[in-house]
């Protein structure tokens, strides 16, 4: 039988592996190429510093964070957005979704797709956003909401869902 040898298995598992490494380093190069344009290229600034520290915790080999840098440094076509969209979840969870995207609409489609799946859909501005304090380049939770396990359940997978988006960067909640 063809494809049941140890070379086979593990080419089979690498590929796995690879390809989850290739979808948190695609996160983490546009994270890298925003902030490169932010700082003109100066890796001391704080941003670009934070985000490069935060692909080497991902093992993100160094050319490919100096390709990222460069990139960010010289590149003039279409710009990187940072936007934040807002929801509610289940049990009455905030949610905040950041995302990094070149196209605003199609961010916003996908990300409500993935919403209208699971049961859920886009909050207006501000309505969310009460329940977390910005820190740096993260949100922090000013209170939380206690959740049963079934909506534990329900969030856990949500969040999955969203964060599994190429360009979602992070999912926020203030479940307990």
């Amino acid at each position: 039988m063809s494809g049941h040898n140890k070379y086979s298995k593990i080419k089979h598992i690498k590929a796995k592996n690879d390809a989850q490494k290739s979808k948190v380093f695609g996160k983490y190069v546009r994270l890298i190429t925003v902030e490169a344009k932010k700082a003109g290229g100066n890796v001391s600034s704080p941003g670009l510093a934070a985000a490069i520290e935060k692909a080497r915790s991902e093992n993100m080999p160094n050319d490919t964070i100096d390709r990222a840098v460069k990139k960010g440094a010289t590149d003039n076509s279409a710009g990187m957005e940072a936007i934040v969209y807002e929801s509610y979840g289940p049990g009455g969870v905030a949610i905040l979704i950041s995302a990094l995207t070149e196209n605003k609409n199609k961010a916003a489609q996908e990300i409500k797709h993935i919403l209208s799946l699971n049961g859920f859909e886009l909050a207006s501005p501000g309505s969310a956003a009460w329940a977390f304090q910005k820190t740096g380049a993260s949100w922090t939770p000013t209170s939380t909401t206690p959740l049963e396990d079934a909506d534990i359940e329900l969030l856990t997978k949500l969040v999955e869902e969203l964060e599994a988006n190429d360009e979602v960067q992070e999912v926020f909640t203030n479940a307990e």
